[in-house]
């Protein structure tokens, strides 16, 4: 029956069968016992007092009124049998501290018959493993007697007590039963003086061949009167007696010595264990057994109170805010909720083994360490984010407002790390012996690493913008001079572009003044700037150089067809064309000399003499031939090739393109002057006038005669004269006979007609007066005029 008996609830009492008869432990029961009566709650501030004596002896009535419990008795009227089967556990009802009381079943019973000495040494070692205090019942009447039935029993305690290896002596209180008339002190030398010859009687190891037995017992000794007759007598002695239970585990006490005591929460199971190995057969080591429920109960206690932290409501809402973002106070929270976590794991365990304990408790709090290190690292996480992020931002806003690079950088870093230092402390869990110091150097890797581009994205922009100024100043100037190329082309190339390279040096060098860099890296910038200042004009150098030949012929066609004052030129046939022709290609091999070479240093050359003397002069040109010709080289003498932009090669096959392509127009001048002395000459020669007059006479005097003839030769004339007029006879004979010709044919219909038509508007138009005829005539001859202008566009 493994249920717990409640004798008297009202008193605080109750019962349980800890061990049944056929010696097996009551798991179940014992547990519900111990949350009944709140044992666990006790840590050491409990006794468990055991009884032994032969059965049918009174150990249950003695234990009901002593300690207020609820066991079995026997009842005589059925006769004397066993009662109490196994072992029995009850609280004392009453008694402080927490007293366990256990009720051994009785020695000598006939229901058990051989298998009685088994068991009997069994609960013997039993209840002396777990027991503070050891009640031996005996009668007064054994007293003294060589078999008394006191004596088998006393040997049995002996003998199993050698294989206790306790770290403390029991108590060991003999209550004489029935005491008669013979006084106590008289019947206790006589007992202590039996226990003595038991004691030395009892075999035993070699270690406890001397070993008194004062070394493992204190034993103590009193009488009661009998139950039965003297009642009352009875119960006041047993009043009595139970004070002596009240505070026994005090100094002093009936149970004073404490060591080696099990915490009450560890009591189920130690005593299980006990249990175990008692059956088993084997040796108790009960400072091992001590240890071994330490292990056992602190780790259990270590996982419960793990388990309890898990869904811990403040550690939950905790993770939860870390997840979301920053938390203010994380170190300070969870610090607290960890420190509450290890507290009640140090309240329940703290009656156990110390090293254990410590053990245990260390175990645990890596566990929680190792749980909650994940949120730790995420809060780090957020601050060192938080704080990369300030730094972007507060760097970048100085920077806006004109701050100097260095100083800006160099005060915010140590800002942000300074709050970081702070927030990171907050964030420090006192149970932990974290480092923050591999976040702290991924932040200042973080910060340099911004600082290192903003200060190359800087520097890159301040170099771009003065390379642009650099380009915008140099580019359409140094291209406008080239296009004008003349003798100081080149010196006043160079002199703007020192100029502006000096003007953007100064400026970088200031600028860059602010950023705080080592001379080398400044020199090196400084260097790169005045090379891509030398790049720019050396670029549009080039450029040029790759369209000397359409400069060339746009030079030669200006000064060609352009006077001296830049009016277009009319080929009358008085102009020198031979000088005109080598005037323009002089200037325009002076263009070819000018961008032969880049000439930004000091040096000197002959490239212009060169190209004269090849390319001009044909005389001197055919005497250098017989030796060598100056432009059979791809080099020119002292130029090196990285200030060549056209060899000298080149300049021979780019003069004689020239030459080909300017050759058009030289022969087209030579024919607008050969048309324009065509078209001065136009009368016929004095032989033919004279040749047309003596001819002629006859049809002269024929008109002379008949004046109708002059009236039509008259209007012949007029019309002639507006033909002549409208179709610009003139100047159609100017650039040639055939193209004159051929303009007059496409245009002469079409000038007929616009008279025919103009002739007839006036006739149609009615009479006005003078005023008005002469408006009309003003009309007419505005009309006459428009028409002579689109005749010509025609």
């Amino acid at each position: 029956m493994y249920s717990i008996l409640d004798a008297d609830t009202s008193e605080g009492c109750c019962s349980v069968q800890l061990i049944d008869e056929d010696g097996i432990y009551n798991v179940s029961g014992i547990d519900h016992f111990i949350k009944d009566v709140k044992l666990g709650e006790c840590g050491l501030s409990y006794a468990v007092v055991s009884i032994m004596g032969p059965q049918s002896s009174g150990k249950s009535t003695l234990l009901n009124h002593l300690f207020g419990t609820n066991f079995m008795e026997m009842d005589a009227f059925k006769g004397r049998s066993q009662t109490t089967k196994g072992i029995w556990l009850a609280r004392c009802a009453g008694i402080e501290p927490c007293t366990l009381v256990m009720d051994l079943e009785g020695t000598d019973g006939r229901e058990r018959g051989e298998d009685d000495t088994a068991f009997e040494k069994q609960s013997a070692l039993f209840a002396l493993a777990i027991s503070d205090i050891v009640l031996i019942n005996m009668w007064c009447h054994d007293i003294g007697r060589e078999q008394a039935a006191n004596k088998p029993l006393l040997k049995t305690v002996f003998q199993v007590m050698m294989r206790l290896f306790s770290p403390r002596k029991t108590t060991m209180l003999f209550v004489i039963r029935d005491k008669t008339r013979t006084p106590l002190e008289n019947l206790e030398p006589v007992l202590r003086e039996d226990i003595q010859k038991i004691w030395d009687s009892v075999p035993k190891p070699e270690a406890h061949k001397e070993t008194p037995l004062s070394d493992f017992f204190n034993v103590e000794v009193v009488a009661l009167s009998s139950y039965e007759e003297k009642e009352e007598q009875f119960k006041e002695q047993i009043a009595s007696l139970r004070q002596r239970f009240m505070h026994s585990i005090a100094p002093g006490g009936l149970a004073g010595d404490r060591r080696g005591v099990i915490p009450a929460s560890g009591f189920a199971f130690s005593a299980d264990q006990i249990w175990r190995v008692i059956k088993e057969n084997k040796d108790l080591d009960l400072p091992a057994h001590k240890v071994m429920v330490a292990t056992v109960r602190c780790e259990e206690i270590s996982n419960e109170n793990f388990a309890h932290f898990i869904t811990n409501e403040d550690w939950r809402k905790l993770d939860e805010e870390v997840q979301a973002g920053p938390v203010s106070n994380f170190g300070k929270r969870l610090t607290s909720i960890l420190g509450s976590c290890l507290s009640e794991y140090d309240g329940e365990a703290t009656f156990f083994d110390e090293g254990v304990r410590s053990s245990k408790r260390h175990q645990l709090e890596e566990k929680l360490l190792q749980l909650v290190n994940p949120a730790f690292i995420d809060v780090l996480g957020h601050i060192r984010w938080g704080m990369l992020e300030k730094f972007k931002a507060s760097f970048d806003k100085a920077l806006d407002i004109g701050e100097g690079f260095s100083s800006a950088s160099s005060v915010w870093f140590k800002t942000c790390m300074a709050q970081f230092d702070e927030e990171c402390a907050g964030a420090i869990v006192e149970q932990a012996n974290w480092d923050t110091a591999k976040v702290r150097e991924k932040l200042v890797r973080d910060i340099e690493a911004h600082i290192s581009s903003v200060r190359t994205s800087k520097l890159s922009e301040l170099t771009s913008q003065y390379e642009s100024k650099l380009h915008l100043a140099l580019s359409e100037p140094v291209e406008a001079l080239l296009e004008g190329a003349s003798d100081d082309t080149w010196t006043t190339v160079k002199k703007l572009h020192r100029r502006e390279t000096d003007s953007a040096v100064s400026g970088l060098s200031g600028a860059l003044a602010r950023f705080e860099m080592d001379e080398e890296t400044r020199e090196k910038m400084v260097k790169s700037l005045q090379d891509y200042s030398r790049g720019v004009v050396e670029s549009k150098a080039k450029e040029e150089a790759g369209k000397v030949v359409m400069r060339m012929k746009e030079r030669f066609g200006t000064l060609f067809s352009h006077d001296s004052d830049s009016m277009p030129r009319v080929w009358t046939g008085k102009e020198d064309l031979r000088a005109i022709t080598k005037s323009a290609r002089s200037a325009s091999l002076k263009l070819l000399s000018v961008m032969a070479v880049i000439r930004l240093g000091d040096e000197t050359e002959n490239i212009e003499k060169t190209l004269t003397v090849a390319l001009m002069d044909p005389i001197k040109s055919e005497a250098s031939k017989t030796t060598s010709d100056p432009l059979a080289s791809s080099t020119w003498d002292e130029v090196p090739s990285t200030r060549t932009l056209i060899t000298p090669v080149q300049c021979k096959s780019i003069w004689r393109q020239f030459k080909t392509e300017t050759e058009y127009t030289v022969t087209q001048a030579i024919s607008a002057q050969e048309a324009n002395k065509r078209g001065s000459n136009w009368l016929p020669p004095p032989w033919a006038i004279l040749a047309l007059v003596v001819l002629g006479f006859n049809e002269f005097m024929t008109l002379l005669r008949n004046p109708l003839y002059l009236g039509f030769l008259f209007v012949g004339f007029l019309l002639a004269k507006a033909l002549w007029t409208q179709l610009d006879i003139p100047g159609e004979f100017r650039n040639g006979a055939l193209p004159g010709l051929i303009s007059i044919s496409a245009k002469f219909v079409p000038t007929i007609m616009n008279l025919l038509k103009n002739l007839a508007q006036q006739g149609e138009a009615p009479p006005a007066a003078n005023p008005e005829n002469r408006h009309s005539s003003n009309n007419t001859s505005s009309l006459e005029t428009e028409q002579k202008s689109a005749s010509k566009k025609d």
